[in-house]
């Protein structure tokens, strides 16, 4: 049975006073878009090595593969397991979305889902190249995908296009809800190949690699939302944005797996991630109900003495429960070295997403009119879970996963 050990609750404990000193005093100015996120990360990933355990894992995955390369033999890897599964990974994003969910998703698409996408189909050229530094967070990524008139159907109504031109690429199209697009330095775009005579709907996705202040590539300004404000999300344009093959990801049209599958399985780890986050946000909201619970009084008795507050506090809890065993899931797959699928995920984020946006309403509900106001905070925990059940594929996506694969069976 897994459970946070002795080590983990010593590592959370530092990372909580770590957000109560760094981040706590500073919500307002990341809630209002004044302070970008970055440096405080920065500064999470140096106060406990995670740049500096990010460079070595990185340093002996390139010698890996070089030695591969060149035909010689080497021990296998340490995927097949052990370890606690990424508890340790896992436990910053469950403490920061207590506070702050937003940095969460732009250190995560920065580090995760960008990295990802050159670490998995890129040559060894460019992951040293960009991926390193992405790990790192010295430099900040985007992963951009969805366009302005594609949201679910990513792929069917793609219509951002790399045409050859010579040994080169001319890339147009727009991107937009792209996290982290005002401020990255390094953008992975994903669009299809232009080849002149295959028709839109079989046309081979390709990602490529850009850098800011291309000639040709403009990043907007951070959109207006209604949650997530710590985390900066933006549009980008590309205007006959010219780029060599050195930044076409894997140097190859061919890759193995395809553009698609590599972009799929991106999404996969995207969703397997959101219960982490859906806990941190439950336990917030549960921790200050709880509390609030004891100190609010009404009818002449704390309102925790009345039934239809002890139903909501108790709902709460059962979903942190079952929130929680999801994650602790993540973990024991992550330890045997058992991969999910991609329909485990899905139902992971469908299931985490839900309950962490029912549980912040009802913290909302429970604290009444002071609920609605920004300074008792659960109003913006319930404004970012929200995303949640949007974000890395809809609730309804999910279900058609999940439905999808129950059916093949």
């Amino acid at each position: 049975m897994f459970q946070w050990s002795d080590e983990h609750e010593m590592i959370r404990e530092a990372v909580k006073r770590f957000v109560d000193d760094e981040i706590r005093p500073h919500v307002d100015e990341l809630e209002h878009g004044d302070l970008p996120p970055y440096d405080i990360l920065r500064k999470l990933f140096a106060t406990f090595g995670m740049d500096a355990m990010a460079r070595e894992g990185f340093k002996k995955r390139i010698e890996r593969e070089r030695a591969i390369e060149a035909g010689e033999a080497v021990p296998e890897s340490g995927s097949s397991g052990g370890g606690d599964g990424g508890g340790m990974s896992l436990i910053p994003i469950i403490e920061l979305c207590r506070v702050c969910p937003g940095m969460v998703t732009a250190m995560g698409v920065s580090m995760g889902l960008t990295s990802a996408a050159i670490m998995s189909k890129g040559t060894i050229a460019q992951k040293e190249r960009w991926a390193v530094d992405l790990l790192t967070m010295d430099k900040i990524g985007a992963w951009a995908i969805t366009e302005p008139g594609s949201g679910s159907d990513a792929f069917g109504s793609m219509r951002s296009t790399a045409r050859r031109d010579g040994d080169e690429y001319i890339l147009n199209g727009s991107k937009t809800f792209i996290t982290n697009g005002p401020y990255a330095d390094t953008t992975v775009f994903i669009c299809k190949l232009d080849d002149g005579e295959t028709p839109p709907d079989q046309r081979k996705v390709l990602s490529f690699v850009l850098d800011r202040g291309m000639a040709g590539f403009e990043q907007s300004k951070p959109l207006r939302k209604m949650g997530m404000h710590s985390s900066p999300t933006g549009e980008l344009f590309l205007d006959d944005v010219r780029v060599g093959r050195d930044r076409l990801i894997g140097e190859t049209e061919d890759l193995p797996a395809g553009g698609r599958d590599g972009a799929k399985a991106t999404f996969q780890q995207e969703r397997s991630g959101v219960a982490a986050m859906a806990l941190g946000i439950i336990e917030e909201c549960l921790q200050l109900s709880v509390q609030y619970a004891k100190d609010r009084v009404q009818f002449g008795k704390p309102i925790g003495e009345f039934q239809l507050i002890q139903d909501k506090l108790a709902r709460m809890e059962v979903a942190r429960l079952n929130v929680q065993n999801l994650v602790f899931r993540t973990m024991e797959m992550g330890a045997a070295g058992v991969n999910m699928t991609l329909a485990e995920a899905s139902a992971m984020k469908l299931y985490s997403a839900r309950a962490a946006t029912e549980v912040a309403l009802e913290a909302v509900q429970l604290f009444g009119g002071n609920g609605y106001m920004s300074e008792f905070r659960v109003e913006q925990l319930a404004r970012d879970a929200k995303v949640l059940q949007i974000y890395a594929g809809t609730d309804e996506i999910q279900i058609t996963a999940i439905a999808k694969d129950l059916l093949r069976a």
